[in-house]
Order: structure tokens, then C-alpha cells, then sequence
């Protein structure tokens, strides 16, 4: 089993990342472990994922001496709301949970987020379990304890820090994902690479190229995966002990700030798509390319950097289509962005593949940022 520790720098808490095949049949032995005074845990999970996970995490709970209930929420970035979460927070109250009792987020992203963020609510917090289930989960979301629910004006405007208390990855979870969900991941792990290490993008680029973006079966790479998977889950850590709460007022290299590469441009798309069109994965792909346009287009990036961008965003597999979307509304809901500040959107941009710089958006003329919107959209669009 591969393991890791997140160290939290200005404060006492620090919790372990699991990763290994087979691990959530461990799932109450270890947990028990961790936190031994757990009497009640609380599943939040989906139908999907439940109807594939859920016997064998219940069942090895139960077998631990846990009193185990669960609430399944629907399936989709579009219902992680404030409605659901009120819900959510209903079910551990109705299941009588405890300050010293547990919730378990099993899922990808969407769940991850929701039960953290009703996990930080409940009576003023409970501790968290972090069990993804996706790609994008496993390398990002579930480490870093980001949580939150959408508005209808933009995504995960309302949330809190709640960091968890143990994650537990099990690798043999993305044998049950269908392609999109791997690109979605993969696109996330292109992201990391890119904006903060480029030792991690070549990494995740040569496996790409070696096994390929579907993840077909193939001699000893459920170990050569379980190995990047620690990789990216130990650069997502680096970061979020230095810098836990992404403080304004800090940048450079070891600032949390750099991990919203691509994603500017992504949360509008999803905001514009009404979140049914694209995957958050499959949108930071798009992000990705109009960041770099940008960079490109302002002297940052050389064009043969950014043509290894999209050559890596090629290599996760193919985004829907997004060349008949409005660039105007786009650009309207990039300015309802949450990180924007003084008025003006944070842009992080690349100086090079693994070095990323913050860049206030008066910096990035305004046809000049149509410009890159098109020339991404119509670039990943032809595949």
C-alpha cells in the first residue's frame, strides 16, 4: 500500500492518503484505526456509485463494530445545491449523528464536495472521509479539503475548508468508469503537470502515451498507476500544506492559486452548460487551451510549450464539442468568478510547462481574450 501524509503547516492537523488495490474491503478496519472513538458512520454517496461500492464498504464497516446508515443524492455536478445539501444535513441529523461520529464521502467530485461541506456544517463539524471513486477524485478533489455547493450564478460559490481526517483511494474503482470520466481525470492530472511541476507532467504525459487514456488492460499498470496516483496526490499536498486556505494576498510557485489553472474558463463553461454538457474534468481541458492562448499571445509562453499543452490535452482523449457556445456569455460568467478580487479575475497563466504565474486580468486585453476563447474552442472542437 502506498501512503502518504498531508501536513498542514499553521496548524496541528494531518491526515494519511491510502492508496492500493482492493482497499475498501479495509475500509472499517481502517478507519477504526484512525479514529477509534467512531461509534456511527454516515455514507453520502450516489446510486451508481452505491450500487457498485456500497455493499463492500457497509460490509466492512459493520464488521468493525460501526452502526453504519446512508443517504444517496442524485447524480450530476447540477444538484450539488444548497437544496441538496439541506438534505444532506436532514439525513445526519435524522440518523443521529454525533460530534464524535463520521461521514464518509464515496464518490467522485460532486459527492466528495457535498458531504464535505455537510460534514463542515453539522454541528459546527464532524470528521470527514474522503473514498473517491473517479480519477479526478483520487488525484485532486479528495485532497486539500475544498468543499462546496453551486449557486445558480456559478459554481461552488458557497463552501468551506473542512479538511478530512483520512483518504482512502482504491485503485481498482476506475476499472467501472466509463471513458469520459478518464479524460475528465486525466485532464486534471495534465493540469497539476503543467502549473506546478514539470517533472509530473512528463510523468503523466509518458504513461498516457504508454497505456493510453482508457486504461485498457494491460500487464502491471494497476501498480504503474497506483504509483502516479501517489505522485499527484503528493505535489496536491505540497501545495495545500503550504498554502491551506489559498490566501490572496500570496503567489508563486507553492501558492494554491496555481491549482486554478484552467479552471476560470472552466467554471463558466460549466455554468453556461447549465453543468450537462461537459464533465468539470473535460471544461479544465478547454481552460487549459485558453490559458495558454492567452500566455502565448501576451509573451509568456513559447509556441512550441504550448503546442505540448495541447498535445498532452489531446493525449486524455476527446472533449465535447464547444465551438457553438457564446463567447460573450462565457465571458459574462467568468466575471461572477469567485476568485476574482478588487472587480478583476485572477488569471493563472504559464511562463512554461510546470511554472505558472498569477496575472491580473486588466492584463489580458479584452479581444485578446475572445481571440483565445475562439482558438481553443475551434483547436479541441476538429478532433
Amino acid at each position: 500500500m502506498a501512503e502518504l501524509e498531508v501536513r498542514l503547516s499553521h496548524r496541528a492537523h494531518r491526515y494519511p492518503i491510502r492508496i492500493n488495490c482492493g482497499v475498501l474491503a479495509q475500509t472499517g478496519n481502517q478507519i477504526r484505526k484512525r479514529l477509534p472513538h467512531v461509534r456511527h458512520v454516515a455514507i453520502i454517496s450516489n446510486q451508481q456509485v452505491f450500487n457498485l461500492f456500497g455493499k463492500t464498504v457497509a460490509g466492512s464497516l459493520r464488521g468493525s463494530g460501526f452502526a453504519v446508515s446512508h443517504w444517496l443524492m442524485r447524480d450530476g455536478e447540477r444538484y450539488k445545491t444548497i437544496r441538496s445539501l439541506e438534505h444532506a444535513l436532514s439525513f445526519l441529523s435524522d440518523s443521529g449523528l454525533e460530534r464524535t461520529d463520521v461521514v464518509i464521502a464515496l464518490g467522485g467530485g460532486v459527492v466528495g464536495d457535498l458531504a464535505g461541506f455537510a460534514a463542515a456544517s453539522y454541528l459546527r463539524g464532524v470528521a470527514f472521509v474522503q473514498i473517491p471513486t473517479t480519477l479526478l477524485a483520487q488525484i485532486d478533489a479528495s485532497v486539500g479539503g475544498k468543499t462546496a455547493v453551486n449557486l445558480p450564478s456559478g459554481k461552488n460559490l458557497v463552501g468551506a475548508f473542512h479538511q478530512p481526517h483520512l483518504v482512502l483511494i482504491d485503485v481498482e474503482t476506475l476499472n467501472t468508469l466509463p471513458r469520459r470520466e478518464l479524460t475528465a481525470g486525466w485532464c486534471e492530472a495534465v493540469k497539476q503537470g503543467a502549473a506546478g511541476s514539470q517533472k509530473l507532467f512528463q510523468r503523466t504525459v509518458d504513461f498516457l502515451n504508454n497505456v493510453g487514456f482508457s486504461l485498457q488492460s494491460q500487464a502491471g499498470m494497476e501498480g504503474l498507476l497506483a504509483d502516479l496516483i501517489a505522485a499527484h496526490c503528493r505535489f496536491k499536498a505540497s501545495i495545500v500544506a503550504a498554502d491551506e486556505r489559498e490566501d490572496p494576498d500570496r503567489s508563486g510557485r507553492q501558492s494554491r492559486k496555481i491549482l486554478n489553472f484552467g479552471h476560470t474558463t472552466a467554471h463558466a463553461l460549466e455554468t453556461v452548460t447549465n453543468y450537462r454538457r461537459l464533465r468539470h474534468g473535460e471544461a479544465v481541458g478547454y481552460g487549459m487551451l485558453v490559458s495558454g492562448e492567452i500566455s502565448k499571445d501576451l509573451g509568456m509562453l513559447p509556441s512550441e510549450r504550448l503546442e505540448l499543452l495541447r498535445e498532452a490535452v489531446t493525449l486524455c482523449g476527446p472533449l465535447p464539442k464547444a465551438n457553438d457556445l457564446s463567447i460573450s456569455e462565457i465571458i459574462a460568467a467568468m466575471a461572477r468568478d469567485k476568485k476574482s478580487r478588487g472587480g478583476s479575475l485572477k488569471w493563472v497563466l504559464l511562463e512554461d510547462i510546470g511554472s505558472a504565474r498569477i496575472v491580473d486580468g486588466s492584463e489580458v486585453p479584452p479581444n485578446l481574450l475572445r481571440q483565445s476563447l475562439r482558438a481553443a474552442m475551434s483547436i479541441s472542437s476538429t478532433r
